[in-house]
């Protein structure tokens, strides 16, 4: 097995954003691993590191770092820290539903009273996807 890389995280934590810290966090980290900016095997910065590095309380890491980890986001090694895990079924099919279709309502929600078509917003939603395909399938 090669060795393990470490990769500096790249958080934006927004004070002004809605989400609460660790969910920015948890969002995050799950994104860059969808993008594959974070790659099967890489190290994460220790809990300590992290808190740091965002100037924010190291319980708060922990506690992102926990939930990544119980959704099988992330593997605990003991003794030699938090790595990206290998991609498994996280979700049940309709776990994944549920989760879509509370999504869609709150974007929905969000952005129903905005002056954009319909045809505005999908448009916007798939330029914000789009990377995300592109890194699918490479």
């Amino acid at each position: 097995m090669a060795a393990a890389r470490h990769t500096p995280l790249l958080l934006d934590i927004a004070p002004g954003d809605p989400r609460p810290i660790v969910r920015q966090i948890v969002d995050g980290i799950r994104r860059q691993v969808a993008m594959g900016d974070l790659a099967v095997g890489d190290m994460l910065p220790s809990v300590r590191g992290l808190a740091q590095q965002l100037l924010i309380n190291p319980n708060t890491v922990a506690k992102a770092y926990q939930e990544l980890t119980a959704e099988g986001w992330l593997d605990a090694r003991a003794g030699l820290g938090l790595f990206v895990a290998q991609p498994r079924q996280r979700l049940s099919l309709a776990e994944q539903q549920r989760r879509l279709d509370e999504a869609c309502e709150r974007f929905v929600d969000d952005v129903l009273g905005l002056d954009f078509s319909a045809e505005q917003m999908l448009e916007r939603l798939g330029q914000d996807l789009a990377p995300l395909g592109a890194k699918k399938r490479a």
